[in-house]
């Protein structure tokens, strides 16, 4: 099983994507959150400021587990799962791309990202859905 974090960002009503580059081999080209692999003796939680530091530049300082994502189109002999994290404050600035792993960053509102028509997982469209429901 391989364990795979994400930071969601949010700010007011607006959550972070980031468009993965075309060469990634999974989910080339599409919507995604920062994130990555959580690595041998790593905790989620350390696994989540290490890769938010390593991709987007910034240092989580509040952030709660909004669940997981059994990636849907994984084969059976190497699930993935996707641990989401509500990011609610960071230090370091506005998010910037720190390396190859996205082309672009962009704030969506909330119902901006229900309807995107490009995300890597129809799993994130209810997710959309609760954010906007938690934050009123």
């Amino acid at each position: 099983m391989r364990n795979i974090v994400n930071a969601v960002l949010l700010r007011r009503n607006r959550v972070l994507l980031a468009r993965r580059s075309p060469q990634r081999k999974a989910y080339g080209d599409l919507w995604s959150f920062p994130g990555g692999h959580v690595e041998v003796g790593e905790t989620f939680e350390e696994a989540l400021v290490r890769e938010a530091r390593e991709e987007i530049g910034i240092l989580p300082t509040a952030y709660v587990a909004l669940g997981f994502i059994a990636d849907p189109n994984t084969p059976a002999a190497s699930p993935a799962t996707y641990h989401l994290y509500a990011v609610s404050s960071w230090e370091g600035g506005d998010p910037a791309i720190m390396d190859n792993e996205h082309i672009a960053l962009e704030w969506f509102t909330l119902e901006a990202a229900i309807e995107h028509p490009d995300l890597a997982l129809e799993e994130y469209r209810p997710l959309f859905r609760k954010l906007m429901l938690d934050r009123g």
